[in-house]
C-alpha cells in the first residue's frame, strides 16, 4: 500500500485522490503530476530539465528527442486532423530546441468500431504532414480497445532530431533584459476546436494555426543565434507558456496587453464564452525569449517567414518580481497573470 502520508507534496495534489480531467491540461495540476509523481519516480538530470525534448549527447551528435499523445475531440477540425497534429506538435517540440527534426514514431490506440475511412483520412493527412516537412515517419504500433474505451483513436508520436553545435536554447535560459516575441496571432486552434465541437457559429468561420515551425525556428537562428528560450504556447496558452520560462529561468516577465495579437474573431469567441484568450491553446505559433540586442534582426526575420508574418515583441524580461508574469493593461493597470489549475477547455492536442 501507498503511505500518502510520506509524500513530500502540496495539498492540492491530495486534494484529488483520482485523476480528473484538469490534469491534462497544462496548468497546475499537470505541474503537481510532473513534480510530485514522474520526477521522483524516474529520477535524472535530463528529464529535470522539463524541455520541450530531452538534449541527448550521442557521440559527436547532439539529438533532441521528444514523445507526445494527441487525444483531441473531433478527430476533423477546421484546419486539420488529429493527425497533422500528432504530426507537426512533435515537430515542433523539436523546434523549440532548435532542432532539426528527422524522424517520427507513430502508436495508435484504435477503438473498436472507428471506421476504416476515417483512419485511412488521417493517416493520409499524417504521412503528408510529415512529407511536407521534410520528417520521416519509420516506426510504430498500433493497439485495439474495446467499443467504448476509446473515442476513436488515440496517437503518441515520438521524434528525433538534430541540434546544431554550440546551441543551448532551453526553458532555464531567459534574461533580464531580453525582449519576448510572440510569432502571430494566439488563440486560433483552441476557439476553431471549441466551434466544431459545440456547434457554435461565430460570424467568421475559425481555423486551426495547426502547421511546423522548424523552418521559422531555422530562419530565425539564421537571423540572429542570441536566442535564449523557445517554446510553443499549446495546453495553458500563452500565459502558461510564459509562466513555464519564468520560473525556470527565476525571472520576472513583463507583457504589454494590448501588444499580444489577438484575432477580432477569437476576441470575440472568447468574450462570448466567457474564455480569456491568453490561455487558448495555439498549435502553429511560438514565444521567443531573444536577447534585446538581436530582437529586432530576429523581428524582421519571423516578419519575412510565412508563419511569422505576423510576429510582435509583446514585453521583457525583468529582475523584479522572479517566476511571475505581470501584463500591463489597456487602462494603465497592471494584472498578474498565473497559471490555471486546470485548463479552459479540454481534448484541445
Amino acid at each position: 500500500m501507498i503511505d500518502l502520508d510520506g509524500w513530500v507534496c502540496p495539498a492540492p495534489l491530495r486534494d484529488y485522490p483520482t485523476i480528473v480531467m484538469g490534469h491534462g491540461g497544462g496548468g497546475k495540476l499537470s505541474a503537481e503530476l510532473v513534480e510530485h509523481i514522474f520526477l521522483p519516480a524516474f529520477q535524472n538530470g535530463t528529464l529535470a530539465q522539463l524541455g520541450d525534448s530531452a538534449l541527448l549527447e550521442v557521440g559527436a551528435a547532439r539529438l533532441a528527442f521528444s514523445t507526445d499523445s494527441f487525444v483531441v475531440r473531433p478527430l476533423f477540425f477546421p484546419g486539420g486532423t488529429i493527425g497533422d497534429l500528432a504530426v507537426n506538435g512533435t515537430i515542433n517540440d523539436l523546434a523549440m530546441s532548435g532542432a532539426q527534426p528527422l524522424y517520427l514514431s507513430a502508436g495508435f490506440i484504435l477503438e473498436e468500431g472507428l471506421p476504416i475511412t476515417q483512419l485511412a483520412a488521417i493517416a493520409e493527412r499524417m504521412g503528408a504532414a510529415a512529407r511536407n516537412a521534410g520528417v520521416t515517419l519509420v516506426t510504430g504500433d498500433t493497439k485495439v480497445v474495446d467499443r467504448g474505451h476509446g473515442d476513436g483513436v488515440y496517437i503518441t508520436t515520438s521524434g528525433i532530431g538534430v541540434v546544431p553545435a554550440g546551441l543551448r536554447i532551453a526553458p532555464d535560459q531567459a534574461r533580464p533584459g531580453d525582449v519576448v516575441l510572440v510569432s502571430g496571432e494566439i488563440g486560433l486552434h483552441g476557439m476553431a476546436i471549441m466551434s466544431v465541437r459545440e456547434g457554435l457559429e461565430f460570424g467568421t468561420p475559425l481555423m486551426s494555426d495547426c502547421a511546423p515551425l522548424h523552418d521559422l525556428v531555422a530562419t530565425m537562428l539564421a537571423a540572429n543565434p542570441n536566442i535564449h528560450a523557445l517554446r510553443d504556447p499549446t495546453r495553458g496558452g500563452l500565459a502558461a507558456t510564459l509562466n513555464e520560462i519564468a520560473r525556470a529561468s527565476g525571472v520576472g516577465v513583463r507583457i504589454i496587453e494590448a501588444a499580444v495579437p489577438i484575432p477580432a474573431e477569437v476576441r470575440a469567441a472568447c468574450e462570448m464564452l466567457g474564455l480569456d484568450p491568453f490561455y487558448v491553446a495555439n498549435e502553429g505559433k511560438l514565444v521567443a525569449f531573444v536577447a534585446r540586442e538581436a530582437g529586432e534582426a530576429v523581428l524582421a526575420a519571423m516578419r519575412a517567414h510565412p508563419l511569422g508574418r505576423n510576429a510582435t515583441i509583446i514585453g521583457e524580461v525583468v529582475a523584479e518580481h522572479p517566476g511571475m508574469v505581470v501584463a500591463r493593461t489597456g487602462i494603465g493597470g497592471t494584472r498578474v497573470v498565473d497559471t490555471l489549475v486546470g485548463e479552459q477547455l479540454p481534448r484541445i492536442c
